[in-house]
């Protein structure tokens, strides 16, 4: 076996046996803890609520472990099992020319990706998240929305990648430098439109006719000196009865929305903390610094593929004989994320360090206690768990832990362990 291909499967077995390593972790850890709360939680989250929480999560767990069997032994198919090139070479005397052949595989391949993950994206909304009680979605509803998100998928993928594939072909040597400035406008062009152009192909958006509730929200974004479009109610409760909020958009199309759900959950004062922390994120800049690491991290990726493309052993030792741009992306794009896989604890403590700042600026611009008896609320209604294992958390969640976040809320805001 080729020296590459050895350092690639070694790579997988190392990063697939870590992920359900942690996942295990994850299940024994919750396992053990499920009968007893923690205790800064104790006088809001009672022993059922916390048995369905851990019962959800490891269920969540167990289909987790399973979508990992199947997407390792995918990409193993793909690659040293030779797939990739069968499925080129099936393709290759149905279209004619380099461009529109590079597409079609590249559409392809996605195309093969989402079909392989279908049953397991089935049994987690209608066994799963039906059997807790959050699903609300029909089989036609999933389906309809499937068939959406691959005509959008199609529509707005195809073009990309056809540019892309003719960026690679007629930019010489720096290639890789006009396809990122490419890649960083079609991102920044997705967020100035979705909120109006594609966030509305799914979901129905109605203007907030609570007018106290809104006197109340325009107050806070005066205060925290955010414009925007207009806040909306979102209907997510066509789908699942999880609560969120978020603020979308770019420029003059920024627009604040409440699930449905949401504003069924929690108070009004409840919510105008929960948007304080949304409004944080703003005004920290932590949109902005998101975007700068997306773009200085993907120019990297970019320059590595440079460097690859161009290397016969990249190909040959992945099971691909046909050596060509559009064969160069797809192999980089099954492969990079085995490698990569070792920074995920290092994005996850940059995003959970974004979250502390945002309760800090919530809890300056709104009421902490709030703040407090929202999250406790959402952790409740929403069947998260208060037990995480610390490793597990460590490597995967954006978000702190519960304990963490609302003691650290108690501690800088001088909240009595009770509020």
């Amino acid at each position: 076996m080729p020296f590459f291909s050895k350092l690639f499967l070694a790579a997988v077995i190392v990063t697939f046996g870590l992920r359900i390593w942690l996942a295990l972790r994850q299940m024994r850890h919750v396992w053990q803890h499920r009968d007893q709360p923690p205790e800064a939680f104790a006088a809001e989250i009672t022993l059922t609520e916390h048995r369905k929480a851990a019962d959800y999560t490891l269920a969540k767990m167990r289909t987790a472990l399973v979508q990992l069997a199947i997407e390792m032994g995918v990409l193993l198919a793909l690659t040293l099992g030779g797939g990739l090139q069968r499925l080129h070479d099936a393709l290759a005397g149905r279209l004619d020319g380099p461009l529109l052949l590079g597409t079609g595989f590249l559409l392809a391949l996605m195309a093969l990706l989402s079909a392989s993950e279908l049953p397991v994206a089935l049994y987690r909304q209608f066994r799963v998240e039906a059997r807790f009680g959050f699903n609300r979605q029909t089989l036609a509803g999933f389906f309809g929305d499937l068939i959406k998100q691959s005509l959008l998928g199609l529509m707005l993928g195809g073009p990309l990648i056809l540019a892309v594939l003719w960026l690679m072909a007629a930019m010489g040597e720096l290639w890789w430098l006009y396809v990122w400035l490419t890649w960083m406008g079609f991102n920044l062009l997705m967020l100035a439109i979705y909120p109006t152009v594609i966030a509305p192909l799914f979901n129905k958006f109605t203007p907030l006719d609570d007018a106290s509730l809104r006197s109340r929200i325009e107050g806070l974004l005066k205060r925290c000196g955010f414009a925007a479009q207009g806040v909306f109610v979102m209907d997510g409760s066509r789908r699942s009865s999880h609560g969120n909020a978020y603020f979308t958009g770019l420029g003059a199309a920024r627009r604040i929305v409440f699930f449905d759900t949401l504003l069924k959950q929690l108070a009004p004062d409840e919510i105008e903390a929960v948007l304080a922390h949304e409004l944080g994120h703003y005004r920290l800049k932590h949109v902005a610094k998101r975007i700068a690491l997306l773009a200085a991290f993907s120019l990297g990726l970019l320059f590595v593929l440079a460097q690859l493309k161009a290397a016969p052993w990249f190909y040959q030792d992945l099971g691909m004989a046909v050596q060509s741009d559009a064969a160069a992306l797809a192999l980089f794009l099954l492969v990079s994320p085995v490698f990569l896989f070792p920074l995920t604890p290092v994005m996850s403590l940059y995003s959970r360090k974004h979250e502390f700042e945002a309760d800090a600026y919530a809890a300056r611009q709104a009421d902490a206690r709030q703040l407090v008896a929202a999250l406790v609320k959402l952790y409740r209604d929403n069947a998260t768990t208060l037990t995480p294992d610390p490793i597990y958390s460590l490597f995967y969640d954006s978000h702190p832990k519960a304990t963490e976040r609302i003691g650290r809320l108690h501690a800088n805001n001088e909240i009595p362990a009770q509020a």
